[in-house]
């Protein structure tokens, strides 16, 4: 036989987006539930209208905006089409074929996937009996092949954080040569009282970088807009990595205009945080710090075809447990109430 593409194409784990069903609430995929307020779907309309030509390169808007908002100087932000592509840049610009990356696990599921795309190998670290990111066992995966760790903070889907004090050790340990990815896809909904803020962070360690997204909090997963927060030599290693001009003229005219908007954004955050700690605490669950919560079962197979039986889709992580999105008190009380309409029963495992 011809083997006319790579070889390596049949050990990719595939990453599947969260299933969607018609008329069932969907609790898969850590969306927000309310639509953009009028004047930003104005406001992208109007944007659409220059759709005939090509967008500033550099998403000049937007990296201003940001800016202001996170007190960070332009040549440390690099603004990307959702944070995808930060991950697979950084992959890129980091690793070499065979080269390897280590990742706490359970978390994001692309992860490992990027991670083969670039012909690197993911050294999968199993997170602490607690589903903490655990940053000892990390250290101890360190060979003369790793060049990148990612972390996910707060993590998903286990919802869990490290401390500030935890990190700052870990980075005190890690080779300055080794690059570390903080994800902080969830940072809006993160209410630790002690965690590290890679915007903080970035300026004590050259070697990291902090990725953040519109895609949650922010109400904005249709648009695809994300940033990272770094030393200049790694956004610019993320410049020439990343394909040019992603981030189109309405996607970054969306992100300005909820940033101007960030009180309604505190506003919103607080009414999920709200109903995370309900479900918490209804379904003896350990706190969460994103906007989900994360349920440990073996039997997390058949809760999933129960939930959808009651009309309410939610996440299946193999036999390791189910991750359910939390989004206002209304779809809160719909979750809740099929939950127990399923008689779903608290797991003991």
């Amino acid at each position: 036989d011809v083997i006319m593409l790579r070889s390596d194409l049949s050990s990719f784990p595939e990453y599947k987006v969260g299933k969607d069903f018609p008329n069932a609430l969907k609790l898969s995929s850590n969306e927000v539930p309310f639509p953009p307020a009028e004047d930003i779907i104005a406001a992208v309309a109007d944007a659409a209208r220059t759709t005939n030509r090509y967008q500033q390169p550099g998403s000049l808007e937007l990296t201003n905006a940001l800016c202001n908002y996170l007190d960070v100087p332009a040549e440390n932000i690099f603004v990307s089409a959702g944070s995808t592509p930060i991950l697979q840049a950084t992959i890129l610009a980091s690793c070499q074929t065979g080269d390897e990356v280590i990742v706490p696990w359970r978390s994001f599921e692309a992860y490992p996937l990027y991670v083969r795309m670039a012909g690197a190998e993911p050294i999968l670290v199993q997170l602490t009996e607690d589903y903490r990111v655990d940053l000892e066992a990390v250290l101890d995966a360190l060979t003369d092949k790793t060049k990148l760790i990612i972390l996910c903070n707060p993590n998903n889907p286990t919802g869990t954080v490290i401390t500030r004090g935890e990190f700052r050790a870990f980075m005190d340990r890690v080779p300055k040569d080794v690059v570390v990815l903080l994800d902080e896809a969830y940072w809006e909904y993160n209410d630790a009282p002690d965690t590290p803020d890679s915007v903080e962070e970035y300026q004590r360690y050259p070697n990291l970088l902090g990725v953040r997204t519109f895609s949650k909090a922010w109400g904005l997963a249709g648009m695809r807009v994300g940033y990272a927060v770094a030393g200049p030599e790694i956004i610019n290693a993320l410049r020439l990595l990343s394909l040019p001009l992603t981030v189109t003229a309405m996607a970054e005219t969306a992100a300005v205009e909820v940033l101007k908007r960030h009180d309604e954004l505190d506003d919103a955050v607080e009414i999920t945080k709200a109903q995370r700690d309900r479900v918490c605490t209804e379904l003896g669950a350990e706190k969460s710090y994103g906007n989900f919560v994360w349920l440990p079962r073996a039997d997390a197979a058949e809760v999933e075809t129960k939930m959808l039986d009651e009309g309410v889709v939610i996440r299946r992580y193999l036999d390791e447990g189910v991750r359910v999105s939390i989004t206002d008190e209304a779809e809160t009380t719909q979750f809740l109430e099929a939950w127990r309409r399923a008689g779903i029963q608290p797991w003991r495992g």
